[in-house]
């Protein structure tokens, strides 16, 4: 009996093993950076920090936000966006994330973990609630203050049970934005709402109108109270900064901050030298040494700080949360700063392209980043990543495509660009030229002069998709067609048949295949002349498409997968394996011979080898997905917040010979 077993045991280990194999979790390359929205150390060990996205994603550091890695994920979806963190500075195990939804305001949660992370549970008592405020009292870890859409709440037993601390329905007392708590008593605690701060100096029997000295109807981001002197207050507001010196009875505005950066969204105090704050405002970081007589902007005004967090055993060790640049990091007393995001990937990544002549160069387009966006390239799998934006403006690139002479082409939101073989700066490539007539008049002769010119404009909508492999180059565009056969010198186009906002193009011979969001075309001459076809009117988000050699047309779409055989006469919707719903891309790869497609409900990846009859689930990479490359014969897909992401080498196929993705 024992040697059968023994015997099974062998037969099956193969299988246990590439079972284990399958499970090996899917590598995030980058680019590093993002949108970071909140900072907390562990009192007990400062070297640990955690970051909160707007994504329900936590991420962890172990070495003073040097460098990150993948916590948990909070939050039903991927909408829930983690304003505060707070670690128990008696036992560090224990942590509490607030949380509100970017979509829905009737949801979020207040989490907590008992276990450092590990394991996390919503508290019961707070489900449901947009929570946009929290704090911790300095004089008992048990007491906690939440800050909600509906009012203010306090736990005094590490969250268990929860009681409402203002008046319910009160007309004034909600939408609350910040809270802060007396470090020396808990009763006294102060609230901040979209219209003007409150305090309760008795644990919410009575409330006071804090409102002498604030322009009225400001909304109030962020309250800190003076460790040393609780008497001192400082509120930040649309409308600038305040200070009172009597505990919230009169405060007085701060000069010394420019009108254009006081949307001050957080407060903090030095931990050691009382008298410096910092104010992270949507126009770079500001820093007082005095108390708040003078500051000085200690960041440029590009940079929109979220959080800010003051090592406890040396303040001049400052980290900063902030849009777009994710972490930066001050070893001087914010003097300087650099980039601190090694590990930490939080981009929209919407494009990705091998580099045709690189066997190793990968490029990415970024969306919502702005002067730290653009276009990325790596050769060396996502180690180092070099930004190559110069000349782009800050633009997102939704398509990247490459011509067979080498040269770069993106597709942004404002226009097309090309960056030639071993240039440094794009160039716009959107230049279409126009005729017009122009009449005029003789003086003294009634006989109009007629006369044509040229005049050349700029395609300055958003360009969704390109075609470049062969000629004519075509583009999809919010302001229509466009195509060109000069090399995208110039190009003519616009609406087609009634339609302009088009966001996916495919070419394959003299076969043109064309959709906007809810109707797809096709040109079987080149693009001289178009029909609609008779796609389906229930369908409303199209996503993606794709031709395969035998011409038949796919479609992905929010309303699931589509075909057509008979050039968009008839069309059917795929059942076999494909989602129902949710489709985010379908294309093919690099071979042309399987089709691939991606879901953002599910991180599957989907294959088709019989051109969209029938599907098969292909890897799992665990993140919902925008769209997917096959390259060398490797997966990589882009993600809607973790940047891209590549399969492990250790399911990675043989690389098939290189060709052109339609």
């Amino acid at each position: 009996m024992f040697s059968i077993s023994r015997f099974v045991f062998v037969l099956m280990l193969p299988l246990v093993l590439a079972s284990f194999l399958m499970a090996e979790p899917w590598v995030v390359l980058g680019p590093d950076g993002g949108d970071a929205r909140s900072l907390a150390y562990d009192p007990q060990d400062p070297n640990h920090v955690l970051l909160g996205t707007g994504t329900g994603e936590l991420f962890s550091s172990s070495d003073g936000g040097r460098s990150w890695s993948r916590l948990a994920q909070l939050g039903p979806t991927d909408d829930y966006v983690l304003d505060h963190i707070i670690i128990d500075p008696k036992e560090s195990s224990i942590i509490y994330i607030s949380a509100w939804s970017l979509l829905d305001l009737g949801a979020g949660d207040i989490f907590r973990s008992n276990d450092a992370g590990k394991t996390w549970k919503e508290l019961p008592a707070m489900h449901g609630k947009s929570i946009r405020a929290m704090a911790m009292s300095g004089s008992d870890s048990k007491i906690l203050v939440a800050g909600a859409l509906d009012g203010v709440f306090r736990t005094t037993d590490s969250g268990d049970t929860w009681t409402r601390m203002s008046p319910e329905h009160h007309a004034e007392i909600k939408n609350i934005e910040s809270v802060a708590i007396d470090p020396k008593d808990p009763n006294v605690v102060y609230a901040g709402t979209w219209h003007l701060p409150w305090r309760t100096t008795d644990g919410g029997a009575t409330w006071t109108h804090m409102n002498k000295g604030i322009i009225d109807d400001s909304d109030v981001f962020s309250i800190i109270v003076d460790r040393t002197n609780p008497a001192v207050v400082f509120a930040s507001a649309c409308s600038g900064i305040y200070k009172s010196v009597t505990a919230g009875e009169l405060f007085q505005k701060i000069q010394g901050i420019p009108f254009s950066a006081r949307r001050t969204r957080v407060l903090k105090q030095d931990p050691i030298l009382a008298t410096t704050i910092y104010a992270g405002t949507t126009e770079g970081l500001w820093k007082t040494v005095d108390g708040g007589k003078l500051w000085k902007r200690v960041t440029g005004p590009e940079v929109v700080v979220n959080d800010v967090l003051i090592d406890p055993r040396d303040s001049k060790r400052v980290l900063l949360a902030t849009d777009r640049a994710g972490v930066f990091a001050s070893e001087d007393g914010a003097a300087t700063f650099t980039v601190s995001n090694h590990g930490y990937t939080h981009r929209f990544v919407n494009a990705i392209l091998a580099d045709r002549n690189d066997p190793v160069g990968l490029y990415v387009g970024i969306v919502n980043d702005r002067e730290l966006g653009g276009v990325f390239y790596t050769r060396d799998n996502g180690e180092h990543w070099l930004q190559k934006s110069n000349g782009l403006g800050g633009r997102d690139v939704f398509t990247l495509k490459q011509a067979p002479n080498g040269t770069l082409i993106a597709g942004s939101n404002r226009g097309m660009f090309a960056l030639d073989a071993n240039a440094t700066t794009w160039r716009p490539i959107s230049a279409s030229p126009t005729d017009q007539t122009v009449t005029t008049h003789k003086k003294g002769s009634k006989k109009p002069i007629v006369t044509h010119k040229t005049v050349k404009a700029e395609i300055e909508s958003r360009v969704n998709d390109v075609e470049v492999d062969s000629t004519p180059w075509v583009a999809a565009t919010a302001s229509g067609l466009y195509s060109s056969i000069d090399q995208g010198k110039t190009w003519k186009g616009g609406p087609v048949l009634g339609h302009s906002d088009f966001i996916s193009v495919r070419n394959q011979g003299q076969t043109m295949v064309a959709a906007t969001r809810s109707t797809v075309l096709v040109s079987d001459d080149g693009g001289l002349n178009w029909k609609q076809t008779a796609f389906p009117a229930a369908v409303n988000r199209i996503h993606g498409l794709a031709l395969t050699p035998s011409g038949k047309i796919l479609v992905a779409a929010r309303e699931g997968g589509w075909r057509s055989s008979d050039r968009g006469i008839t069309w059917e919707q795929i059942f076999g394996g494909l989602p129902y719903s949710d489709l985010t891309s379908i294309s093919r790869d690099e071979d042309g011979k399987r089709v691939l497609a991606t879901s953002q409900s599910t991180g599957i990846i989907y294959e088709s080898m019989d051109e969209g009859n029938t599907w098969q689930k292909g890897p799992d990479t665990g993140y919902p997905l925008r769209r997917v490359e096959r390259i060398r014969g490797r997966y990589y897909a882009a993600t809607p917040f973790d940047g891209v992401i590549a399969q492990p080498q250790t399911e990675v196929a043989p690389a098939a010979p290189s060709g052109n993705t339609k």
